[in-house]
């Protein structure tokens, strides 16, 4: 059973906006980088944004800077994405992971493989 749960998904007009939120589901965020990744069809998984544990620092794929905006409320053991101005290439399933280095950079930069990951939930951008 997955220790993280997103929610938030669907189907979203080119230009429109979701938020996607992860749930600690038994793992208790606080101690960990979270990320999320997303996997369009036919395409490899790929990191989007990330998050560090406790200075809340994040990173951003240069194709959603200024669109996407990670955060976390470790009081409710919770991170969103905050999605805006999404495009058609936004489209694939979003995961959810999560990773014992504290730092934004593990999963998104250095590439570290996550230790915990969500099940997935589902974008579609489409007119």
């Amino acid at each position: 059973q997955s220790q993280l749960v997103e929610s938030g998904g669907g189907l979203v007009r080119p230009g429109g906006s979701l938020r996607l939120s992860c749930a600690g589901a038994g793992l208790i965020l606080d101690y960990y980088s979270i990320g999320w990744f997303r996997q369009a069809p036919g395409k490899e998984r790929e990191a989007v944004s990330c998050i560090s544990s406790s200075t809340y620092k994040p990173y951003y794929v240069d194709s959603v800077k200024g669109r996407f905006t990670i955060s976390r409320d470790n009081a409710k053991n919770m991170v969103y994405l905050q999605m805006n101005g999404l495009k058609p290439e936004d489209t694939g399933v979003y995961y959810c992971a999560a990773h014992s280095a504290t730092t934004e950079e593990a999963m998104c930069v250095i590439g570290w493989p996550p230790e915990s990951w969500g099940q997935g939930t589902q974008v579609t951008v489409s007119s």
